[in-house]
C-alpha cells in the first residue's frame, strides 16, 4: 500500500485519537479543531506567534470564545466511560450536588432562552465591524457531476483512459433506497436535504442494527468508540439506506440494510472522500456494511463490461449481472451485503467511474491486510426490528420516530434535539430567521473554510441559481447561544439538477472554487468581539489565511487526472427496474388524472428516451395497457398511493410473468417464480439464432397520442405555438401562414389567436376555441416560455385530440440560457422599432428593454441543448425559425456591455423584489433603469446597420418555417437526433461481411463450377441475401460473458478468408476461417464458422450449422475455394 494511504489508514484506525499530531501547525489548530487556551500556547505552535499572543491580554479571551463556539465535548456520552457497576456514598452525594447545579442552570438558561426565541432565531442578531462568523461543513456527498458528454462519448473516453493505462474503471452496485449522511452523535444525521425527521431516525435505527448484526456483545462499546472518532476527526460516513418503511422503489427488500458509499474527511479545509480502497478498510475496520465493487485496468476488461451491459440491459437481475461481472472483471470485491439477499433480484442499475490507475494494486494490498470481518451478533437477538417497530408505532409520527431512537440506543444517539429541540429549557422551534443568510454573507470570516463557503453562496445567489439556503436552530449548541453568539445549521438543498451542470461551469473559470455537493450541511456560528479583540482576530487569522490560501490553490489534476476526467462517471440502469418504477409507479399520477391514453403516451416518450428496442416496446405496451386496464377498474377513482404500490403491482406482475417464458424475462423477477439459475436460457428462447434470411420483423408500438408526432392524422387538430421572446418575429410570421395560398398543404382551415388582443386568459380561449371544431390548425399567437406552458399545451392537445409543434428562433444560445446575447439585442431592436403595438410594447414603452430581459431570464437554467432536448421530448418534433446569419462578425463591444448591465441589473432587482412584483419605475432602482432604458436606446440605434446586417431576411425565414410545417402536417417531418445512444439489448457478437462481395464470389464461382451454378439458379441471391455475418457468440447459446469478451473488437476490420461453399437441399453456406485483430487471433465459439446464404422454405437458419455433419452422411455438396478469397468484415453486436 503506498505510504500516504497507509499513514492515513493507520491514523484513521488509532484510537483514542490526539486532536493533532505533533508537527501540526498553529494553522490548523485555529482554523480546524476546537481550541483551548493551552492549545493556543502548545510547543507546537511557532514562537514569533506564542510571543505575540502572550503579550496580549486578551488572548486567551479570544481563544476562549472561540472554544465556546466548537461542538460540547460533554453529555451524556462520557457516562459510557464510567464504570456502573461501581458505587460509592461519596458519588452519590456529587451527584446530587450535581443536579442541584444543573437544575439552577436550566432555570437561569430556559430564561434566557425564551428571550432569545420571542422572535425567529436571529432576527434581532445585528451585524456590525466586529462581528465574525466560522462556518464547519459537518455532512456532504459527492458532487453531482454532469457529463456534458453522451454516454456513449464517455463510454469511449473510459475505455481510452485505461487502454493507455491512465485510470482503472471501477463499478459498483446500485442499491435502490435513499441517501443517509451521519458525522456522530454530534454531528448529526442526515437526509439528502434534510435533517431531524423520520427518514434520519430510520437511518440511525438500521446503523445502529449493523453494529448489533456486527459486533454483538461489543456493540454498544463500539457504537461509542465509532461517535468518539467520528467527533474527533470530523469525519462523516454516507450511506445507501435501503428499507421496506420509506416508500416503494423497484421491489421491496428482504431485509432493512444500509451499505456505506463515502466516507468523508471534512476537518481540513475541502472535503476530502476516501478511494474505495480506503473505504473498504475502513468498513472492515468498524464492520460496516460495504457495496460489491468491480474493477477493470485492462482495455479488454473494460470493453467487455460495457457489452456485458448492453447483453442485459434490457432483461438484466441481479445474479445474471454480478455474474457476468465476476467472470470480465480484473477484480471482484463482493459485499458484504449481498444484493440478492438483502435487497432482491431487481437490480437498479450500475454506477461506471474512472479512478486513479493505482486503485487495482491498493485494492489487492488492503483485501490482503483487511480480511472479511466475522460477524458475531447474527445468533443474538437483536430486539425488534424496523418493520415491527413502524407497525407498532403507526399512530403518530413523532412517536414513531421517538421509539426508533429509543431502541437505537443511547450509546449511539444519547440526545433527540435534531428531532425534538430542546425540551429540558421548552424550545421546540427550529426554523431561523430568513435574515441571518444575508448576515452570515455580511460578517467577516474567522478561518478558510468560512471564506470559501460565503464564495460558493454568493455566487449561487448572485447567478439566481435554484438552490435554497435554509436556516435552523443548532440545538447541540444551545447552551452558549446569546444575543452575540449566534448558531444555527444550514441546509444547501438543490432544487434542479442542472444547477450542478452550470455550477460546474463557474468552476472552470473560477479554479478556486470549491464543489457544490449532493446532501450538503453546514455548521455557521456568528459572534461578536470588542474592538481590540476582534483586530487581534483579524490579524492573526489574516495571516494564516494568506500560509494556507498558498497551499490551498486548486490544482487541475487529481490522482493523475485531469479534472474533466477524473468527474467521467455514467449511470448504467435495467429496464426491469425503470418498468417498476418509472413507468408504473411514476405514471400513477397521468394515469389517474387523465386517464388511459394519456398514460400511454406517458410511457412510450419514455421508452423513446431511453431508445427502449422495439420488441421490448411492444411487449412492455401489452403489458402497461393491461396494467392500467386493471388498477383502474380495482381502484376506481381513488387514486393508488406512489409510496405503496407494490401492493397491487408485484401480485400483477407475478400473474403476468407466469403466462409465457417471455412475460418472465419481461418482468425479471416478481414473487417467488423466477429461479434465476435458468434466467439466461428463458431470455432469448423464442428468437432464431440467426435472422439474415428474412426481413426484420417491423415491431411498431402503439402510437402515442398528440404529443409525439410522426403523423398526423387529418382528423386530429395542429397546435403551432411559440417558445420565444417578443421580437422573435411570431404575430408577422402567423400573418404569412395564414395567407399562404394552400395553407400547410392540406384541406384543415388555419386559425390565429393573438395573445395580445385577447383578454382574460389567453389558453383557456385557445382551448375553448379548438372545442368548437378539433381538426383545425391553431397558431397560438403568443409566447411559451417555460415548461408550465408547455405541460398546458400537452393537456390541451389530450383534451381537444391534437398534436402539437413549436416554433423556436434558432441561436447558439448561452451556458445557460438557449438564447445568445446577439439574439436578445436583435429582439430588443425590433421591439424598439415598433409602434402602436397593440400590447403596448413597443418604442413608446418606456420599460421595453426591462420586459426583454424578463422574458430572456424566464428561459434561464436551460443552455440551448437542453432547451431542444426537452422539446423534442415533449412533442416529438421541433420547428426552428432562421434568425442570425451563420458569418456573421462579433456582436460589438458596447452593444455586449449595455446588455451585461441590464442582465446585472435585473439580477438586483429581482434579489430585492422577487421577479415580477414591482415594476422597474417604482422601485428603489427607478433611477437606474431610466438611466440604462435610455442609454440601450441609444447604443442599439448606434448600432442599426450592424444588427440589421446580422439578419437573415425575413422573407428566406417565413419560407423555411412553412416547408417544415408543411412537413409535419403530413407526417413527413423526422425528428432530429438529440445525441442519445440508444443501447440497444445485445443478443449476440458477430463479423459483418459485406454482401455484395459475397455475391460477386458467388458469381466467380458459379462461373468455374456448374453444379453450383444449378443450384443458385432458383435461389436469387442478389435479391434475397439482404445481410450476412460469422456469428462469434450467442448470449443463449454461450453465454454473456462469451459475448462481452469480443466487446475489445468492436468496430474493428476483420479478415475472413472464406475456403469453401457447403449446400444441401436445405441449406447453403460459405465456410470460413477468421483472421487477426491487433495481433489477436478471432475466434468463433461456433464449432464450424460460416456464414449462412440461404435455406429453404420453413428451415431456420441456424440449421446451416449442420452442413458438415449432412457432408459426412453424404446427404450435402462441398466445393473448395483455392485459394481462399479474404474478404474484410466488421464485428459488431446484434
Amino acid at each position: 500500500m503506498p505510504s500516504s494511504s497507509s499513514q492515513r489508514l493507520l491514523r484513521c484506525f488509532s484510537l483514542p485519537l490526539p486532536l493533532s499530531s505533533p508537527s501540526s501547525s498553529a494553522a490548523f489548530l485555529l482554523l480546524h479543531r476546537p481550541l483551548s487556551s493551552s492549545a493556543l500556547f502548545s510547543s507546537t505552535m511557532p514562537y514569533r506567534n506564542r510571543e505575540k499572543l502572550q503579550r496580549s491580554k486578551d488572548s486567551v479571551e479570544v481563544a476562549d470564545r472561540l472554544q465556546r463556539l466548537t461542538i460540547s465535548d460533554h453529555g451524556p456520552l462520557q457516562l459510557m466511560g464510567q464504570d456502573r457497576g461501581v458505587s460509592t456514598a461519596s458519588g452519590s452525594v456529587d451527584a446530587a450536588a450535581g443536579s442541584s447545579v444543573v437544575t439552577e442552570k436550566e432555570a437561569r438558561t430556559a430564561e434566557r432562552l425564551s428571550k432569545l426565541f420571542n422572535r425567529p432565531l436571529g432576527a434581532d442578531f445585528s451585524v456590525d465591524g466586529n462581528t465574525f462568523s466560522r462556518a464547519q461543513i459537518r455532512a456532504t456527498f459527492y458532487p453531482k457531476f454532469e457529463n456534458e458528454k453522451s454516454d456513449q462519448e464517455i463510454r469511449a473516453r473510459m475505455i481510452e483512459m485505461v487502454s493507455h493505462g491512465l485510470a482503472t474503471l471501477e463499478v459498483s452496485l446500485k442499491h435502490s433506497g435513499s441517501l443517509f449522511m451521519y458525522a456522530g452523535h454530534e454531528g448529526g444525521a442526515y437526509a439528502k436535504n434534510s435533517f431531524g425527521n423520520v427518514y434520519t431516525a430510520v437511518g440511525v435505527f438500521v446503523l445502529g442494527r449493523m453494529f448489533h448484526e456486527a459486533w454483538g456483545a461489543e456493540a454498544i462499546r463500539k457504537q461509542a468508540e465509532f461517535n468518539e472518532f467520528l467527533e474527533k476527526n470530523h469525519m462523516c460516513i454516507s450511506m445507501e439506506l435501503v428499507t421496506a418503511v420509506l416508500g416503494d422503489h423497484g421491489q421491496r427488500p428482504i431485509d432493512d440494510y444500509v451499505v456505506v458509499t463515502a466516507v468523508t474527511e471534512l476537518g481540513s479545509g475541502k472535503p476530502k472522500f476516501f478511494s474505495t480502497p480506503e473505504l473498504i478498510a475502513f468498513c472492515r475496520k468498524w464492520r460496516l456494511p460495504t457495496n460489491h465493487v468491480w474493477l477493470f485496468s485492462t482495455r479488454k476488461s473494460a470493453t467487455s463490461f460495457f457489452a456485458a451491459y448492453d447483453a442485459l440491459c434490457e432483461e438484466g437481475t441481479a445474479t445474471p449481472v454480478c455474474k457476468a461481472l465476476d467472470e470480465v472483471a480484473d477484480i471482484s470485491v463482493p459485499g458484504s451485503k449481498d444484493h440478492i439477499k438483502v435487497q432482491g433480484e431487481i437490480l437498479e442499475g450500475l454506477v461506471a467511474r474512472i479512478v486513479s490507475r493505482d486503485s487495482s494494486n491498493h485494492m489487492g494490498e488492503v483485501l490482503r491486510e483487511f480480511p472479511p470481518p466475522p460477524m458475531d451478533g447474527i445468533v443474538h437477538d437483536l430486539g425488534p426490528s424496523l418493520r415491527e417497530i413502524c407497525a407498532a408505532n403507526r399512530s403518530d409520527e413523532k412517536q414513531q420516530i421517538q421509539a426508533l431512537l429509543q431502541h437505537a440506543g443511547t450509546s449511539l444517539c444519547p440526545s433527540f434535539c435534531d428531532w425534538f429541540g430542546n425540551g429540558a429549557v421548552g424550545i421546540h422551534f427550529r426554523n431561523a430567521d430568513r435574515s441571518v443568510l444575508s448576515k452570515f454573507l455580511q460578517v467577516h470570516p474567522a478561518d478558510f473554510s468560512t471564506t470559501k463557503l460565503q464564495e460558493m453562496i454568493r455566487l449561487m445567489r448572485q447567478r439566481h441559481f435554484g438552490v435554497a439556503f435554509k436556516c435552523y436552530c443548532n440545538f447541540h449548541k444551545i447552551d452558549s447561544l446569546s444575543s452575540d453568539d449566534l448558531h444555527f445549521k444550514m441546509v444547501i438543498h438543490v432544487h434542479n439538477d442542472s444547477v450542478f451542470r452550470r455550477y460546474q461551469q463557474e468552476m472552470r473559470r473560477n479554479r478556486g472554487l470549491w464543489p457544490l455537493y449532493r446532501g450538503f450541511f453546514v455548521d455557521i456560528d456568528m459572534f461578536k468581539l470588542n474592538k481590540e479583540k476582534a483586530a487581534e482576530l483579524v490579524k492573526d487569522s489574516n495571516m494564516l489565511l494568506k500560509n494556507i490560501n498558498g497551499s490551498d490553490v486548486s490544482s487541475s489534476v487529481s490522482d493523475g487526472l485531469a479534472d474533466e476526467d477524473a468527474n467521467l462517471m455514467v449511470k448504467l440502469k435495467f429496464l426491469t427496474y425503470k418498468l417498476r418504477t418509472f413507468l408504473i409507479r411514476n405514471g400513477l399520477s397521468i394515469l389517474f388524472k387523465d386517464g388511459p391514453s394519456a398514460y400511454k403516451t406517458y410511457y412510450l416518450r419514455q421508452m423513446k428516451n431511453w431508445g427502449t428496442s422495439t420488441v421490448k416496446q411492444k411487449e412492455l405496451s401489452k403489458m402497461l395497457d393491461e396494467w392500467a386496464v386493471y388498477i383502474r377498474r380495482k381502484c376506481g377513482n381513488r387514486p393508488l398511493s406512489s409510496s405503496t404500490y407494490l401492493n397491487e403491482a408485484e401480485p400483477f406482475l407475478e400473474q403476468y410473468a407466469k403466462r409465457s417464458p417471455q412475460n418472465q424475462a419481461l418482468i425479471g423477477s416478481a414473487g417467488s417464480l423466477v429461479s434465476t439459475e435458468n434466467f439466461l436460457a428463458i431470455i432469448d428462447g423464442g428468437r432464431d439464432e440467426e435472422g439474415d434470411l428474412h426481413l426484420d420483423e417491423e415491431v411498431i408500438p402503439l402510437q402515442p397520442t398528440p404529443s409525439a408526432i410522426d403523423t398526423v392524422p387529418k382528423d386530429e387538430g395542429l397546435i403551432v405555438f411559440f417558445p420565444g421572446i417578443p421580437g422573435c418575429a411570431k404575430s408577422a410570421l402567423c400573418k404569412e401562414i395564414l395567407n399562404t395560398p394552400g395553407g400547410l398543404g392540406d384541406d384543415r382551415p388555419i386559425q390565429s389567436l393573438m395573445g395580445d388582443l385577447i383578454k382574460g386568459r389567453y389558453w383557456q380561449k385557445v382551448i375553448d376555441e379548438r372545442k368548437k371544431k378539433t381538426s383545425v390548425i391553431t397558431l397560438a399567437d403568443k409566447n411559451a416560455p417555460n415548461e408550465e406552458v408547455w405541460k398546458l399545451i400537452e393537456d390541451m392537445c389530450r383534451s381537444t385530440k391534437a398534436s402539437a409543434v413549436p416554433v423556436v428562433p434558432d441561436s447558439e444560445g448561452t451556458d445557460s440560457n438557449p438564447f445568445s446575447l446577439d439574439a436578445l439585442a436583435v429582439f430588443i431592436f425590433r421591439v424598439l422599432q415598433r409602434a402602436n403595438h397593440p400590447g403596448n410594447l413597443d418604442k413608446a414603452s418606456p420599460n421595453a428593454g426591462y420586459v426583454l430581459l424578463m422574458f430572456y431570464h424566464l428561459y434561464e437554467g436551460k443552455n440551448r441543448k437542453e432547451f431542444e432536448t426537452e422539446l423534442f421530448e415533449r412533442f416529438g418534433a421541433l420547428v426552428k425559425m432562421p434568425l442570425l446569419k451563420p458569418d456573421r462578425n462579433p456582436l460589438p463591444e458596447p452593444v455586449k456591455v449595455i446588455l451585461e448591465e441590464g442582465i446585472s441589473l435585473f439580477r438586483l432587482h429581482t434579489d430585492r423584489y422577487g421577479r415580477y412584483k414591482t415594476e422597474p419605475s417604482k422601485g428603489s432602482y427607478a433611477k437606474e433603469w431610466a438611466q440604462w432604458e435610455k442609454r440601450l436606446r441609444e447604443v442599439l440605434f448606434d448600432n442599426a446597420d450592424y444588427l440589421n446586417s446580422i439578419q437573415i431576411p425575413f422573407d428566406i425565414a417565413v419560407k423555411q418555417v412553412i416547408e417544415q410545417l408543411k412537413d409535419v402536417a403530413k407526417g413527413e417531418h423526422k425528428t432530429p437526433e438529440t445525441e442519445k445512444r440508444k443501447f440497444g439489448n445485445i443478443v449476440f457478437a458477430a463479423v459483418t461481411m459485406p454482401v455484395k462481395e459475397i455475391n460477386c464470389l458467388l458469381n466467380e464461382i458459379t462461373e468455374k463450377e456448374p453444379k453450383v451454378k444449378d443450384f443458385l439458379r432458383d435461389k436469387d441471391l442478389e435479391n434475397n441475401l439482404r445481410k450476412a455475418h460469422v456469428t462469434l457468440a450467442h448470449k443463449r447459446s454461450h453465454g454473456v460473458t462469451a459475448v462481452a469478451s469480443y466487446g475489445i473488437f468492436e468496430k474493428q476490420n476483420v479478415p475472413v478468408d472464406v475456403t469453401a461453399l457447403l449446400f444441401s437441399d436445405k441449406s447453403a453456406a460459405l465456410e470460413v476461417r477468421l483472421g487477426s485483430v491487433n495481433g489477436e487471433k478471432i475466434s468463433s465459439k461456433n464449432e464450424w464458422p460460416h456464414v449462412t446464404l440461404w435455406t429453404a422454405a420453413g428451415v431456420p437458419p441456424k440449421e446451416a450449422n449442420a452442413l458438415p455433419q449432412l457432408l459426412t452422411e453424404g446427404k450435402a455438396s462441398r466445393v473448395e475455394i483455392e485459394p481462399p478469397t479474404t474478404i474484410a468484415g466488421v464485428m459488431d453486436f446484434y
